[in-house]
């Protein structure tokens, strides 16, 4: 199994977005899971959950082991791609792992009920807290969404430094720039130099785009119903970019 962690320290970066369409992708080939972390439950949302099929299980009883994650699973219209839906009660998370013997492993201990799912996606809520150091050892691959401005390389780097203290099972760290607008002159010049400048960012760039907000209306991800839009291309290339990056 492996686990991409879509994580920034910034909210409003389109992580969700990312999220829901990179496991989209991997679900055309492999068995994929996408486990709503935000409180918020942006990705449940956008990927048409119900309420009734929502988790009934709270936080508590997933990190004391009452309740495996595995039990939790949601189906999607996409028979390859499954989902935990967001809970309330995740907000509380940061203080259920710090009430555990090894609380920055206990997400990687939670994960290994789902042997079903080939990669699993995490849609991270933002923030440097206990929780972010427990998917940062979950996770195989952290994608980085980084909104073209003075603070971009300011995000990353602090996701680099966290990796970095890491002793060992680092993951690797794929950055791509988020919400481009290129009419403005900023937008170009940082999305044009920082894949030249990083070795963690690669040269993909998703738009700001009305598209985007109307995975909010359809409750889809972009390509299952504008796959030949520039933002569904964009994704698309970001998937490759971090399949490479999985070895898958």
């Amino acid at each position: 199994m492996k686990v991409v962690a879509v994580y920034s320290v910034k909210g409003g970066v389109g992580k969700t977005s990312a999220a829901v369409n990179l496991a989209w992708h991997a679900s055309q080939k492999h068995r994929t899971l996408l486990w709503d972390l935000d409180p918020q439950g942006g990705a449940t949302f956008l990927l048409g959950v119900k309420p009734k099929q929502k988790a009934k299980a709270d936080v508590h009883a997933l990190v004391k082991g009452k309740t495996d994650l595995a039990d939790v699973v949601r189906s999607t219209e996409d028979k390859k791609l499954d989902v935990i839906p967001a809970h309330d009660s995740y907000s509380a998370l940061d203080v259920e792992l710090d009430g555990t013997k090894r609380p920055e492993r206990q997400l990687d201990k939670m994960l290994a009920s789902l042997s079903k799912h080939e990669v699993v996606v995490l849609d991270c809520p933002p923030g440097m807290s206990l929780l972010s150091e427990a998917i940062l050892r979950a996770a195989d691959v952290v994608v980085v969404p980084l909104v073209p401005s003075p603070l971009a390389m300011r995000s990353l780097d602090q996701v680099t430094d966290m990796v970095t203290d890491m002793k060992k099972g680092r993951p690797k760290i794929v950055g791509f720039l988020s919400m481009v607008d290129r009419r403005k002159t900023i937008h170009r010049d940082v999305a044009d130099r920082l894949p030249q400048e990083s070795k963690h960012v690669i040269d993909v760039a998703v738009p700001a785009s009305s598209m985007v907000e109307k995975m909010g209306v359809e409750r889809a991800p972009i390509s299952t119903f504008a796959p030949r839009s520039v933002p569904a291309k964009a994704y698309g290339e970001l998937w490759k970019g971090v399949r490479s990056a999985l070895s898958l």
